[in-house]
């Protein structure tokens, strides 16, 4: 093949042009503690501080590197690709400790990827001279240094190790097929056939220990994995559960080893030093454990719930036990261990009876107390999706989907039923209704964002070799679709490289970079080796590639297109056309010279079809397509906004099938759009793969360490091409980002800060911790201000400068008001709705996945991301990658629509991720704060009022909550229970009179008072009303509890006749002590505890728990305020015997059932540290975490830790995870 140059020039270095800089490179934890440095890296001066940490500590070699190398003289290859080794006569020379190291040039990766490349290149007969392998090896080092494009991780891990370093190791069972002879061969190099290939998908059959059987599956899994590439499996084949096996006895089923392989890749990703496993599992619709499989991860985040909410009890209500027998008040000796001698013992032990916390449990810490200790810990798991409680449940380290057929889906239209079969005849195992498992399936995505679907009869409709096989799964972003045991490589080009100065599309400049990178792409294959026999030779048969692009959101906004609309898909389709139809092209040229794929022959008709289809659509031609089940959504040349771009496209899929007439083509499938997590952040890409962006401010690392906060380079650009001039688009720039100071803010400034005690030297330390800061809040803590200061001037308490909580703005007197002005006016608001100049009609430009900031309202529709994908997917050989975004409002019936909208428009796979549906990940809504802060702002709002002010503010929470619910009243019935309650308050006569609904709850009062004056009597009457007809519409007894309580007027004084109050600050402080009592069970509010009323004050032992729960009858016909919420029951009998009650099923929620007896004897262990001590240490951890999810969130990440550094930086990347901190992605690029 002849090379032209485009980026370079001959004779001359490919980094001429590229400036170079010495840096160095740190990760950090959260903690502060080290991940990773690295020092005097030399990188190009362009790259941002994310990119270089990511080149240095995931691509650079670590260590092996030979100080000292001599080139390997092959007669066959010019010089200039001659590899290299140890020159071990010049090492010898050197200390030991001086004869090998690592990389630390970005100029040796880029050569060595480029090199050999070129290498492998000339040997398999690409280049027609050693000009054009020149040429070749010097334009991909250009575009690799310019993040012009980027291949997959594992080449920048695996690729030119040999052939740079002479690194090499034992044959880890690999395989290859020589490119001269056609053998299959094992390699005995661990390296020298590099494994570049970052997507498999593997076959598994209905076999335990055999060849391509279960077990195996897990071996080849983990050759995979440890070279840091993903795989996939259809596992439809094995059998269900309760067939029959062949030797007798019935199958454990699917589900058993699916939990198997789960744990093997959990081990494996934990182990690795690569990256993270990725895996994916596919099961068809029709298997008959398909329901339980897709309730899988739905039960085991259940598992999660219940084993954090078990814990958590566990923990506080058996520390409130052990705190009871050692209490000051508690009687001497071994009295303090019996409850029906110690008060607090018997109170303690019926709370923790109460919350389902096992009596045996109970029991074992007054043990422990007896035996002296006076602290216990009891471990407590958390709902991060790296903790304990997720690496205790299965289903966590693959992602799942459902492989549906067109006959299902149009059952689900019908309302048919849906036959499952089995595995081993055929036959039909079990008839379900397909609308109930499309249900199932969709309440599951909405529930735990799995599984995903992949659309089977789409898939293999536009399959180019249907004559080898079927299409049964995909890799594990879904992507790559192929036959089993075939493997695909991939790499993504920049695409805002390719937007010229003028804001045109380079075009040639594009088209050569798809040409060159396909090349690139197909010489992989040939230098590859492989995990097992079938896959290397089946790679070898059909030589499937995978190029793509990353960045379409940056490019769309650059341009000043909205994501959501018609132009925008437009041009997401012309340039996806353009990029396969050159890709078949330069695969057919290949084909020309190199000779067509070995399974051409028998598919060439098959896949002339699907070619055709493709020309079709990028003609936009709308009928006459062949073969095909759902049309495609052809590209829209009238609304393309560059028509340059579209005219390309449709030569390039004339000449694709020109050529692949005349000469067949080299590979089978050329073209997908992976989420480009890793490579994308070392391309500096705004955007990943087809994803719109996620925020428009982001945080851009500084080589020192910290960040600092810019507006997404975008919307500068974006903003001058829509006609704002250049200070017109900086003040909607500082709107977003914020001025960095408070010096002209309202409210909050230099001022107002210097009257509360602030000098010069605190306010020049707050002003210069705004520049990176989100929230103003964080930049005013003791760290800052110093403890001294906050301590003596400002007269805070120790105590509260170390809670995590404490918000010291407020408390030195600033109004919430004034707090966020001064907020937007220094850290921005992070968005650019209601910004100065900002036309409504522009905003649509800048919509992001997510609502932008604490004030953003605007984000991208559901609909928006799957048309997006509809517009691209008719040009892409596979799939996309992506994830399509949904709000934590979104309904069942909001998923299902998705993925039959997804069905319709023709795509191949869609996975769905709604706003906090996963337990690991807060909700969006959440942004600042959660209901424990509101609840506590109100609290100490509410304590700081004078008495007057109380209820007003206890109405106003009262309206706003009815006022967002909407709901109608609720009527009691017309013949109701209640009871009556005389007393005496401070000498006058009160009578209260209830009314209930059937189940008990309080739906009335009526109130009473004896000789008093005519317009107070009155006005308890009406108040009486007003409060009944609250409780009517759904006002919580609780708001009114709250608000009435503790006020105080006349009457007041001692209470006489009832049996729990005894004083009272007014009569309304008495009515509603005395419904929180009977009503809510709010015996903090009574004088007498309740217990003591009872008959049994010496303690029933554990006969509190052999009673049954109260029956329906007896919440129809008893008061539930006149027996004060207690647990009288209606035996039902007659001749029938009683039957022991069995302890409620929700007990399980503890987590602890069905533990053996030795894991429960080291759950409760005696500790040497204070208690008191270490639930304060769990408090600081707990606020600390959720401020820095809160952060996270308000900075547009998900609030998920990173599984590799720990940072809060991990946003959505295809249906995948990636940590903008560090590189890590659960993906396989």
């Amino acid at each position: 093949m002849r090379i032209q140059r485009r980026f370079t020039n001959e004779g001359e270095s490919p980094y001429t042009a590229i400036e170079f800089r010495t840096t160095s490179s740190e990760i950090r934890n959260p903690d502060g503690s080290v991940v990773f440095s690295a020092a005097d890296i030399e990188v190009p001066a362009a790259w941002t501080q994310v990119a270089c940490d990511i080149l240095a500590q995931k691509y650079f070699r670590k260590a092996g590197v030979p100080a000292r190398l001599k080139p390997v003289k092959e007669d066959d290859v010019p010089e200039f690709l001659w590899r290299h080794a140890a020159d071990e006569a010049k090492l010898k020379r050197l200390g030991k400790d001086k004869r090998q190291g690592g990389e630390t040039d970005a100029r040796q990766v880029f050569d060595r990827l480029a090199g050999t490349w070129a290498y492998w290149g000339w040997k398999g007969g690409y280049f027609d001279s050693a000009e054009d392998a020149s040429a070749y090896y010097d334009e991909m080092r250009y575009m690799l240094a310019a993040q012009i494009a980027a291949p997959n991780s594992p080449q920048w891990f695996n690729t030119g190790l040999h052939w740079a370093y002479g690194i090499d190791g034992p044959g880890q069972g690999h395989h290859y097929v020589d490119y001269q002879t056609g053998r299959l061969t094992k390699s005995k190099s661990s390296y020298e056939h590099p494994q570049p290939h970052a997507c498999f998908i593997q076959s598994v059959s209905d076999d335990l220990v055999n060849d391509g059987g279960i077990m195996d599956l897990w071996v080849r899994e983990a050759r995979l994995f440890k070279y840091g590439s993903g795989t996939g499996s259809n596992f439809s084949h094995i059998r269900g559960e309760s067939e029959s096996l062949s030797g007798g006895g019935k199958s454990s089923g699917l589900m058993s080893f699916l939990k198997i392989g789960d744990r093997a890749a959990g081990a494996i990703k934990s182990g690795g030093t690569t990256r993270r496993a990725a895996k994916m599992v596919v099961v068809d619709v029709d298997h008959p454990d398909i329901e339980s499989y897709i309730d899988w991860k739905v039960t085991e985040e259940q598992k999660v719930a219940a084993l954090v909410t078990g814990s958590i009890t566990c923990q506080k209500h058996l520390t409130a036990i052990m705190a009871a027998c050692n209490d000051a008040d508690a009687p001497e000796g071994d009295e303090r261990f019996e409850p029906a001698e110690n008060p607090a013992l018997k109170k303690a032990i019926r709370e923790s009876r109460k919350a389902m916390v096992p009596d045996n449990y109970a029991q074992r810490v007054i043990q422990f107390a007896r035996q002296g200790y006076s602290e216990m810990e009891f471990p407590t798991y958390d709902t991060d999706w790296d903790s304990e409680a997720y690496l205790t449940v299965s289903g966590q380290n693959s992602n799942n989907s459902v492989r549906v057929t067109d006959d299902f889906l149009k059952a689900v239209e019908d309302g048919g039923s849906w036959d499952l079969k089995r595995r081993t005849d055929g036959e039909v195992a079990k008839t379900v209704d397909a609308g109930e498992l499309w249900d199932k399936i969709s309440y599951a995505a909405w529930s735990c964002a799995d599984p995903g679907i992949q659309y089977d009869t789409t898939i293999n409709d536009w399959h180019t070799c249907p004559e080898s096989g079927r299409i049964n799964a995909s890799n594990p972003c879904s992507e790559y679709m192929f036959l089993d045991d075939t493997a695909c490589n991939l790499a993504s080009l920049n695409l805002m490289t390719f937007r010229d100065n003028d804001g045109s599309f380079d075009v040639d400049g594009f088209e050569h970079a798809v040409r060159l990178w396909t090349v690139t792409l197909e010489i992989s294959v040939l230098m590859a080796q492989f995990p097992s026999k079938e896959i290397a030779r089946l790679s070898y048969e059909f030589r499937t590639l995978g190029l793509g692009f990353a960045n379409i959101g940056g490019l769309l906004m650059a341009s000043g297109l909205p994501y959501d609309s018609d132009e925008g898909r437009a041009l997401c389709a012309s340039i996806s056309a353009l990029m396969t139809g050159v890709c078949y092209a330069t695969s057919a040229e290949m084909a020309e010279e190199l000779g067509a794929f070995p399974g051409h022959a028998k598919n060439a008709p098959s896949m002339l079809r699907v070619i055709r289809n493709h020309r079709r659509a990028a003609h936009g031609t709308t009928t006459g397509y062949e073969g095909l089940s759902t049309l495609p959504v052809a590209l829209d040349h009238a609304n393309c906004p560059d028509k340059t771009i579209a005219e390309a496209a449709k030569r390039a899929w004339d000449l694709a099938l020109e050529l692949g007439e005349a000469h067949g083509y080299r590979n089978a499938q050329t073209t997908v759009v992976a989420p480009t997590g890793t490579i994308g952040l070392v391309m500096d890409c705004d955007t990943t793969g087809i994803e719109p962006d996620f925020a428009l401010v982001k945080f851009k690392k500084l080589a020192g360490g910290g960040y600092f906060k810019i507006i997404n380079r975008m919307v500068p650009e974006a903003l001058q091409n829509l006609g704002y001039t250049p200070k017109q688009v900086d003040e909607i720039a500082n709107y977003a980002v914020g001025y960095g100071s408070l010096a002209d803010a309202t409210g909050i400034n230099h001022a107002t800060l210097a009257e509360k005690g602030f000098g010069d030297e605190q306010i020049t330390a707050i002003e210069e911790g705004l520049g990176t800061a989100f929230d103003i809040r964080f930049a005013f803590n003791k760290w800052t201000l110093g403890e001294a200061f906050c301590t003596e001037t400002l007269g805070l308490e120790v105590a509260q400068l170390n809670d995590m909580s404490f918000d010291l703005l407020s408390a030195i007197g600033f109004t919430e008001e004034q707090i966020d002005e001064a907020n937007n006016h220094a850290c921005g608001t992070m968005t650019l709705e209601g910004a100065p100049h900002m036309k409504d009609e522009h905003l649509a430009i800048f919509d992001c996945a997510n609502p932008c900031g604490k004030i953003g309202k605007r984000f991208l529709s559901v609909d928006s991301h799957i048309h997006m994908m509809a517009a691209a997917q008719p040009f892409i050989s596979g799939a996309i990658s992506k994830t399509i975004n949904m709000p934590n409002a979104a309904n069942i019936k909001d998923c299902a629509d998705a993925y039959m909208l997804s069905w319709r428009l023709g795509l191949k796979a869609n996975a769905l991720y709604r706003d906090g549906s996963k337990l690991s990940q807060p909700l969006q809504s959440q942004l600042l704060a959660d209901d424990a802060d509101e609840a506590a702002d109100a609290l100490e709002e509410l304590l700081d009022a004078p008495n007057g002010r109380r209820a007003e503010i206890i109405a106003e929470r009262i309206v706003e909550r009815v006022v967002e619910r909407e709901v109608d009243r609720h009527k009691l019935p017309h013949r109701r229970k209640g009871y009556t309650q005389k007393a005496i308050v401070g000498g006058h006569k009160v009578y209260i009179r209830t009314g209930e609904y059937d189940d008990g709850t309080i739906g009335e009062v009526f109130l009473d008072m004896h000789k008093e004056g005519a317009a107070f009597r009155s006005l308890m009457n009406n108040f009486a009303i007003a409060v009944s007809i609250g409780l009517q519409y759904g006002v919580p007894l609780e708001e009114f509890v709250d608000a009435y309580t503790f006020t105080r007027f006349e009457p007041s004084g001692p209470v006489e006749g009832n049996e729990t109050i005894k004083m009272a600050s007014s009569i309304l402080d008495y009515i509603f002590r005395e419904l929180a009592i009977s009503y809510l069970g709010r015996n903090d509010l009574a004088h007498v505890e309740i217990d003591d009323l009872e008959p049994d004050t010496m303690g029933r032992g554990e006969s509190d728990d052999g009673l049954p729960p109260r029956s329906k009858l007896t919440e129809s016909v008893v008061s539930t305020g006149y027996v004060r919420r207690s647990t009288l029951s209606v035996i039902e009998g007659g001749l029938r015997e009683l039957e022991p009650v069995e302890r409620a099923p929700e007990a399980t929620a503890t987590g602890t059932d069905g533990m053996p007896t030795g894991e429960i004897e080291q759950v409760v262990a005696p500790m040497g540290t204070p208690t008191g001590q270490q639930l304060d240490l769990e408090y600081v951890v707990q606020e600390e975490r959720s401020m820095r999810i809160r952060q996270a969130r308000l900075q547009g990440y998900e609030g998920d830790a990173c599984g590799e550094c720990g940072n809060f930086t991990l946003v959505r990347n295809g249906t995948c995870l990636k940590c903008d901190t560090c590189g890590g992605t659960s993906g396989c690029s």
